[in-house]
C-alpha cells in the first residue's frame, strides 16, 4: 500500500506538468481551433532560459522564473501576431503547416542558443519529507503545490474575470461575442500569452525534476494532446483530471511493471477510457 501511495505522489508531480501543458493547448485550441504543436518546444525554451539565468547570470531561481515568464509572454504575443494571425481565416491545413514549421523553428533556436547538452535546473530544495512511510522530496512537493496554484489561478481567471468571460464567449460563439462588444483581435493575444506562460512553468518543472534536452518538447506536446483527448477537448476540469490520470498511470506502470513500458501502458489506459467514453472523461457527448 505504501508503495502504491509513493507512486501516486510521483505521478501527481509529472501529472501536474501534463496539466499545465494541456491547459495551454486547450485554451489555444478552444479559441482558434489550432493544434499548437510548438507548445512543447516553447516550454523547453522557458526551461532553458531559466537555466541560463540561474547558471550563467547567477540569478535566484524565483527571479529567473519571473524573467523567463515575461519573455514567454512576449514570445506568445509574437507567435500569435506573426505566425498564426496571418492564416486565421485561411484553410485549417495552413495553420497546421505553420504549427509544424514553428515547432522546427523553436527547436532549432533552442539548439542554436542553448546547445545539444542535457541540462538540469539547479535548486536548493534538497529536503525529504517522510509521512507514514511515504517519501516526498521537497522539490516534488513544491512542484505539486505550484501546479495546483497555477491551475486554481487559471480556473478563477477564466470563470470570474471579464477577460476570462470574453475568452469563453469567443470559444462558444465568435460572432455572438463580436455583437456583445468583445474585441476578438485582442483575445487571441491574451490566450497565447497565458498559454506560453503556463508552458514556461511546465518547462521549468521538467528542467528541475528531470532534465531538459533536445526532442523532449515534442514528446511533451504529444502527452499534452493525449491529456486533452482523455479529459475532453475544451474542458479545463477535463485537462486537470486527464493530466493526473495519465501521470499517475505512468508512475504506477513504471513502479510495478517497467519504466520502459510506462508510456505504452499509459496510452493503452487512455484508449480503454475512450472506448467507454469517446468524448473523454469530462467532455460533452
Amino acid at each position: 500500500m505504501i508503495e502504491i501511495l509513493q507512486q501516486i505522489i510521483n505521478g501527481m508531480a509529472i501529472g501536474g506538468v501534463y496539466v499545465l501543458i494541456a491547459l495551454g493547448l486547450t485554451t489555444v485550441f478552444g479559441i482558434l481551433g489550432i493544434a499548437h504543436f510548438a507548445h512543447g518546444s516553447v516550454s523547453m525554451f522557458g526551461g532553458y532560459l531559466t537555466f541560463f539565468f540561474v547558471v550563467t547570470w547567477g540569478l535566484p531561481l524565483i527571479a529567473a522564473i519571473v524573467i523567463a515568464l515575461l519573455v514567454g509572454l512576449i514570445l506568445g504575443i509574437l507567435i500569435e501576431l506573426l505566425a498564426y494571425r496571418p492564416v486565421r481565416n485561411a484553410n485549417h491545413i495552413n495553420a497546421f503547416i505553420v504549427a509544424l514549421g514553428l515547432t522546427m523553428m523553436v527547436e532549432g533556436l533552442n539548439l542554436e542558443f542553448f546547445g545539444h547538452e542535457q541540462v538540469v535546473i539547479p535548486t536548493d530544495f534538497s529536503w525529504v519529507f517522510k509521512i507514514g512511510g511515504v517519501t516526498i522530496p521537497e522539490l516534488r512537493l513544491y512542484t505539486i503545490l505550484a501546479a495546483a496554484l497555477l491551475i486554481a489561478a487559471m480556473t478563477i481567471f477564466v470563470e470570474k474575470t471579464k477577460t476570462g468571460q470574453a475568452i469563453r464567449a469567443v470559444a462558444e460563439n465568435r460572432d455572438a461575442a463580436i455583437l456583445m462588444g468583445v474585441n476578438v483581435n485582442t483575445i487571441p493575444l491574451v490566450v497565447f500569452s497565458i498559454s506560453t506562460a503556463l508552458g514556461v512553468c511546465a518547462g521549468v518543472m521538467v528542467g528541475a525534476l528531470f532534465a531538459i534536452a533536445p526532442g523532449i518538447g515534442e514528446g511533451l506536446v504529444v502527452k499534452g494532446f493525449a491529456v486533452l483527448i482523455l479529459g475532453g477537448l475544451g474542458s479545463i476540469p477535463g485537462a486537470v483530471v486527464g493530466g493526473l490520470v495519465l501521470g499517475i498511470t505512468e508512475a504506477l506502470a513504471a513502479g510495478f511493471i517497467s519504466s520502459a513500458y510506462k508510456d505504452v501502458i499509459a496510452f493503452v489506459a487512455m484508449i480503454l477510457v475512450l472506448l467507454v467514453r469517446p468524448q473523454g472523461l469530462m467532455g460533452k457527448a
